[in-house]
């Protein structure tokens, strides 16, 4: 009885190594290629399978979703010499598992020696600062190299991306003192431009002082002209006046003799100021003359006292 034990387990064991070799359940993001004695027989779909053991069997299993493939860092040249690390992601997806299965021996080693291949082509081509500023263009070149290269693999490359572009330390620093003499030098160009603006903005004001103060200058000399104008215009209107009135007078009766006593009167009172004032004795040179119209007045006077009618009329100072 004590073999009844092991020849059941071994019939169990069978059983399951049976079962797996008939039956094959396929998941739903998996495709498995069948060969029947080492032949292709055909593309598993998701679902459930029925294989003839020991004729056919899953010879290749593929994941059908999308994948990500990391790039290791690898170093290249651009097109200045200067060395640079660059890395990057590959993201592709199997359209035939056929072609991925005898198309290719390992596609992924392949996708990634090809983005490494094409990646270094591209790097070459550009220099150091179009690196960083086109990094698009570059990843749609791969992708477009890579794509045309794959296509007898059964696999489509959906995107690569650069993820790192990494300088040597030593061009690192050559481009720290780059961006610092470039920083410094906006810095100086923003200071002067703001110096200049000023300077600009200070003659600016200065010279709309001068205009305002010329304008104020001009005005005020129009204002006083104005008024010296308007003065003149005054005094000749009452020197006319003044005139005319005496000319009025001198043709009333009596009016020649109001003027010339007036006449004498004015003389008498400049010539006493200077008298009065003057530190040497003053004789006037027209004594007789003054003498005659003194009498001449006189003479007038009593013609016309003894005359009717009015009087002389005294002009005032």
């Amino acid at each position: 009885m004590d073999w009844i034990f092991p020849l059941f387990t071994v019939a169990f064991v069978a059983t399951l190594f049976f079962l797996s070799r008939t039956f094959i359940v396929v998941p739903m993001r998996q495709n498995v290629i069948k060969e029947r004695v080492g032949k292709f027989d055909g593309v598993l779909k998701p679902g459930f399978h029925f294989l003839i053991p020991f004729v056919d069997r899953a010879a290749y299993v593929h994941e059908m979703r999308e994948q990500v493939i990391d790039i290791p860092p690898q170093t290249c040249i651009t097109r200045d010499n200067i060395q640079v690390d660059v890395d990057g992601i590959v993201y592709l997806k199997v359209m035939d598992p056929t072609k991925a299965s005898y198309g290719i021996g390992n596609y992924k080693l392949a996708s990634i020696n090809l983005a490494q291949t094409t990646m270094r082509s591209e790097i070459g081509k550009l220099s150091l600062d179009e690196t960083f500023v086109e990094r698009e263009i570059i990843n749609d070149n791969i992708v477009r190299e890579i794509d045309k290269a794959s296509e007898p693999w059964g696999i489509k490359m959906i995107r690569y991306e650069i993820r790192n572009i990494t300088p040597s330390r030593r061009v690192i620093e050559t481009m720290e003192k780059q961006m610092e003499a470039e920083r410094q030098k906006r810095a100086a160009i923003t200071v002067s431009a703001g110096q200049r603006e000023a300077k600009i903005q200070i003659s600016e004001g200065e010279r709309q002082e001068a205009v305002n103060l010329s304008q104020g200058e001009k005005q005020r000399r129009i204002n006083e002209a104005d008024g010296q104008a308007a003065e003149i215009r005054l005094i000749a209107e009452a020197q006319s006046e003044g005139i005319r009135m005496i000319a009025d007078a001198i043709q009333k009766p009596g009016g020649e003799l109001a003027v010339r006593t007036q006449l004498v009167e004015q003389y008498l009172g400049e010539l006493g100021r200077i008298l009065q004032h003057a530190q040497v004795s003053v004789v006037p040179t027209q004594a007789a003359g003054v003498r005659a119209l003194l009498e001449g007045v006189s003479q007038m006077a009593n013609k016309i006292g003894g005359a009717p009618g009015p009087g002389p009329t005294k002009l005032g100072k």
